[in-house]
C-alpha cells in the first residue's frame, strides 16, 4: 500500500467526518455582542434547529417546526451539506475498494479505477460542502454590512469553519485519489516463473548414475598383458 493511498484516505475519510460534524451542528451564526442588548444572553442558530443560551448555563434547543417557512438560503444549504454528506460516504466505501491492500476489487487495474472514482466522489462531496458553507456565509455578512438591516445581526459560527475544513479535506484526498491511478500504471507487478521443486531422489540418481559409468569406463582403458608382447 503506497503512502500516497495512505494520505488520501485519511483525508478523505477526515474529511467526511468534520462534514458530518458540521451539518449536525447548531452553530452556523451566532449573535453578536456588539448589537446585543443584554450580552449575558446569546443565539446559536443551525440548519435545524435554534438554540439559545445565557451566562448562567441554561441552554435550549427547539427545531424548526416547518420546512416550508424556513428560508430558501437554508433549504438550499441542507440540500447541499445532506449531498456532501451522502457523497462523502460512498467515497469512502470507495476508497476502501480501490486500496492496494484489501481483497476486494479485483485486479491493480481494477483497484486504480475504483481508487479514481473515489476520488471524483470525494471532490464532489467538498465542493458541495464548500458551496453550502460559503453561500451561508455569504447571507450572514451580507446582513452584517447592511446599514438598512434593522434586525438580530449574526456572526460566522464554528460549524462554517468545520465544514470549510472539511470540504479542503475531501478535495486534497480526492486529487491524492486520482493521481494515484498513474501510479499505479507506471509501477507494474513483478513476475516470476516458477519451475517446480527440484526432487532429492532425482539428484541423487543423476549422481549415482554417472559414478556408474566412471566405474564401467575404466575397465576399457585397461590393455591386456598380450599387448606388450
Amino acid at each position: 500500500m503506497s503512502r500516497a493511498q495512505i494520505s488520501a484516505l485519511v483525508c478523505g475519510v477526515g474529511g467526511f467526518g468534520a462534514l458530518v460534524a458540521a451539518t449536525t451542528s447548531n452553530e452556523w451564526k451566532v449573535t453578536t455582542r456588539a448589537s446585543s442588548v443584554i450580552t449575558a444572553t446569546w443565539v446559536y442558530q443551525g440548519l435545524w434547529m435554534n438554540c439559545a443560551g445565557n451566562a448562567l448555563g441554561s441552554f435550549h434547543c427547539r427545531p424548526h417546526f416547518t420546512i416550508f417557512k424556513v428560508e430558501g438560503y437554508i433549504q438550499a444549504c441542507r440540500g447541499l451539506m445532506i449531498a456532501a454528506v451522502s457523497l462523502g460516504f460512498f467515497g469512502s466505501i470507495f476508497a476502501l475498494f480501490g486500496m492496494k491492500c484489501t481483497k476486494v476489487g479485483g485486479s491493480d487495474k481494477a483497484k486504480a479505477k475504483i481508487a479514481c472514482l473515489a476520488g471524483i466522489v470525494f471532490i464532489l462531496s467538498g465542493l458541495c460542502s464548500m458551496t453550502g458553507c460559503s453561500l451561508y456565509a455569504n447571507k450572514i455578512t451580507t446582513e452584517f454590512f447592511d446599514p438598512l438591516f434593522m434586525e438580530q445581526k449574526y456572526e460566522l459560527g464554528a460549524a462554517l469553519f468545520i465544514g470549510w475544513a472539511g470540504a479542503s479535506l475531501c478535495i486534497i484526498g480526492g486529487v491524492i485519489f486520482c493521481f494515484s491511478i498513474s501510479d499505479n500504471n507506471k509501477t507494474p507487478r513483478m513476475g516470476y516463473t516458477y519451475n517446480g521443486p527440484t526432487s532429492v531422489m532425482s539428484s541423487r540418481t543423476k549422481y549415482q548414475g554417472g559414478e556408474g559409468d566412471f566405474k564401467t569406463a575404466g575397465p576399457s582403458k585397461q590393455f591386456d598383458k598380450n599387448a606388450y608382447v
